[in-house]
C-alpha cells in the first residue's frame, strides 16, 4: 500500500489549526495509507496542545506532533518535515499551511498524479486562472508581484509554471532524496529554492487549480525581502554553471555517488580546439594529467601518438593513447616516460599540483634536450567577472571554473609568464580563451555564440582582463648542467 505524509507547517495557529486537521481528515480513504504530522515553529500561543488535543480526539487516525523549542523558519521547518518522510519511508509527501490558506480537499487530487507516475512534483496554482486569485481575496499589490516574479523565474529557469509562491505542494519523496535541500533557505524563499532544484534536475512538475482564500491569517512575509531572495537564487543557480559562484545547494551531485569525469573543451574558441588545431598530423605528443580520453582520441584522429599520463586510466583513455602511465603528477617518476616528444600538454593541470614550480623544472631537466614545446592552459583568475566581484568584497569558490574548490593555486597571465620564464622557460605565444557561455547557457546558442564573439573581440583589447582562460606555448631552455654538457662536447677533439 502505497504511504502519503500531510505534512502541516504551522506557527502561530491557533485559531485555525483543529479546522485544519478536521478538513484533512475528512479526505483520508483506505485505498492508501496516510499520516498526518504537524510540526509546530515554537510557537507561543496554544498550537500544539491544540493539535494534541484533535490527535487525542481521533484515535482512528495518525497524526504525529512535533514541536520545534527553537524558530527555525518556514523553510527550516519544511527541512525537518521532508527528512521525517525520507526516513520513514513515504512515498509522498504534501505540504499545507496550518492558517488554512490552502484546501485540504484537494490532497488526492494532489498525490494522485504522482502515484499514477504523471509527475514528480504537484504545484497547487491559484493562478491557472489568474482572476480566480483576486476573485478569492488576493490583495492587488500581491497578484501583480506574484505575476512579476513567475514571469522572472520563468524565463531564468526555462519553465512554464503559473505560480511558483504556492504553499500546497506535492513532493514524489524520492526525489527529494535526490536533491540538497537541506541547504536551501529557512525562509519563505526555500519553496523556490526547492523549485529550481527539481527543475535543474529534470524532474516532472504538474499543476492544478486550487481556490484562493485570504481571511484573518496573518501575513508574515517581507514582500520586497522575498522578491530580492527569490531572484538572488535563480542568479546564483545560473551563476553557477559559470564556476564563478558556488552554493551547496544547487551542487547536484552532493547526493550522488557517482563522481563527474573532467570533460573536454572543444568547438569554437575553446582551449582544447586551439589545442589539437595547433599540433601538426603525425606528431608524438606526452599529456600529463589527460582525464578520461577526450583529448587522447581528438589527437588519435588527427594521427597524432600520445602518452597519456593520469592518476586514472579510463577504458576511453588507454584505447586512444600510444601508451598510457597511471601516476599521480605530484609524484611523477619522470625516469618510467621513455621516448622523444614534439609537444608536452599541461591543460588546465598546474593549477591542482602542490608544487607547479617543481613539476616545469622537471620537465626541463628531462625533456629540455629535446626542444618539445609545452602547451599550458589555466583559468585567469584576472578575468574581468572575477576582478568585479572582488571589487564589491565578493570571492567564492566554485564546483568548476577559475575558482574550483580543488584547485590550489591561482593564475594570471602575468602570474603564469613569470613562472615560466623563473623556472627556465621561453615564452612562444599567449592566447587568451573567451568564457564557456554554451555551458552556462545551452538553452540559447544564438546568445551563447554571440557573447562568445563578443569576449572574444574584447580579448584582442586585453587578455589579462577578458580571457577566460590563458593558452600559453614555451619552450624549456637547457639546465645549467646540461649547457656544462654541452661546453664539455664541443671542447673534445674533432
Amino acid at each position: 500500500m502505497k504511504k502519503i505524509l500531510v505534512f502541516v507547517v504551522a506557527y502561530q495557529a491557533e485559531n485555525f489549526i483543529e479546522n485544519v486537521l478536521d478538513r484533512i481528515s475528512a479526505q483520508i480513504n483506505d485505498s492508501y495509507y496516510y499520516e498526518i504530522l504537524v510540526i509546530d515553529d515554537c510557537s507561543k500561543d496554544r498550537t500544539y496542545e491544540l493539535a494534541q488535543k484533535f490527535a487525542f480526539a481521533h484515535p482512528e487516525i495518525t497524526i504525529t506532533n512535533l514541536y520545534n523549542p527553537i524558530n527555525q523558519g518556514y523553510g527550516g521547518n519544511q527541512q525537518i518535515g521532508y527528512l521525517y518522510a525520507i526516513d520513514h519511508h513515504f512515498d509522498v509527501v504534501i505540504l499545507l499551511h496550518g492558517d488554512g490558506q490552502y484546501p485540504p480537499e484537494y490532497i488526492n487530487e494532489m498525490a494522485e498524479p504522482i502515484l499514477n507516475g504523471d509527475f514528480d512534483v504537484m504545484l497547487g496554482s491559484r493562478m491557472k486562472v489568474k482572476t480566480d486569485a483576486l476573485r478569492g481575496g488576493m490583495p492587488l499589490y500581491k497578484w501583480i508581484g506574484n505575476q512579476i516574479l513567475t514571469w522572472s523565474e520563468n524565463a531564468l529557469l526555462k519553465q512554464k509554471l503559473s505560480e511558483y509562491h504556492t504553499g500546497f505542494r506535492a513532493y514524489k519523496v524520492d526525489v527529494l532524496r535526490q536533491i540538497p535541500f537541506q541547504f536551501d533557505s529557512k525562509y519563505y524563499d526555500f519553496d523556490t529554492d526547492i523549485i529550481i532544484q527539481v527543475a535543474d534536475n529534470h524532474f516532472r512538475i504538474g499543476e492544478i487549480p486550487i481556490p484562493t482564500k485570504y481571511g484573518d491569517e496573518i501575513c508574515r512575509v517581507n514582500g520586497m525581502k522575498y522578491a530580492k531572495m527569490i531572484m538572488k537564487s535563480c542568479i546564483e543557480s545560473r551563476i553557477m554553471r559559470f564556476g564563478l559562484f558556488y552554493n551547496p545547494k544547487f551542487d547536484y551531485e552532493i547526493n550522488s555517488q557517482e563522481q563527474s569525469l573532467y570533460e573536454g573543451k572543444f568547438g569554437l574558441f575553446s582551449s582544447h580546439q586551439f589545442t589539437v588545431d595547433l599540433l601538426p598530423s603525425g606528431a608524438t605528443v606526452l599529456d600529463l594529467g589527460a582525464g578520461p580520453g577526450y583529448m587522447a582520441k581528438a589527437l588519435a584522429e588527427k594521427n597524432i601518438s600520445v602518452t597519456s599520463v593520469d592518476k586514472i586510466i579510463t577504458e576511453k583513455l588507454e584505447k586512444y593513447s600510444q601508451k598510457t602511465i597511471q601516476a599521480d603528477l605530484n609524484h611523477l617518476n619522470f625516469s618510467e616516460i621513455k621516448g622523444q616528444f614534439n609537444y608536452i600538454l599541461l591543460l588546465d593541470i598546474l593549477e591542482f599540483l602542490d608544487s607547479p614550480e617543481k613539476l616545469l623544472q622537471e620537465i626541463r631537466e628531462s625533456f629540455a634536450p629535446d626542444h618539445p614545446n609545452v602547451v599550458i592552459s589555466t583559468g585567469n583568475v584576472a578575468f574581468f567577472i572575477t576582478r568585479f566581484s572582488l571589487f564589491f568584497g565578493k570571492f567564492n569558490y566554485g564546483k568548476l571554473g577559475i575558482l574550483e574548490m580543488k584547485k590550489k593555486r591561482l593564475f594570471t597571465q602575468n602570474s603564469l609568464k613569470r613562472m615560466l620564464k623563473d623556472n627556465g622557460f621561453q615564452i612562444l605565444s599567449v592566447k587568451g580563451i573567451p568564457a564557456p557561455y554554451q555551458k552556462a547557457i545551452p538553452n540559447h546558442k544564438g546568445l551563447s555564440s554571440f557573447l562568445q564573439h563578443i569576449n572574444n573581440f574584447l580579448i584582442h583589447i586585453s587578455k589579462g582582463l577578458f580571457a577566460y582562460q590563458i593558452l600559453m606555448t614555451a619552450k624549456p631552455s637547457l639546465t645549467l648542467p646540461q649547457l656544462l654538457e654541452n661546453a664539455k662536447q664541443q671542447k673534445q677533439p674533432g
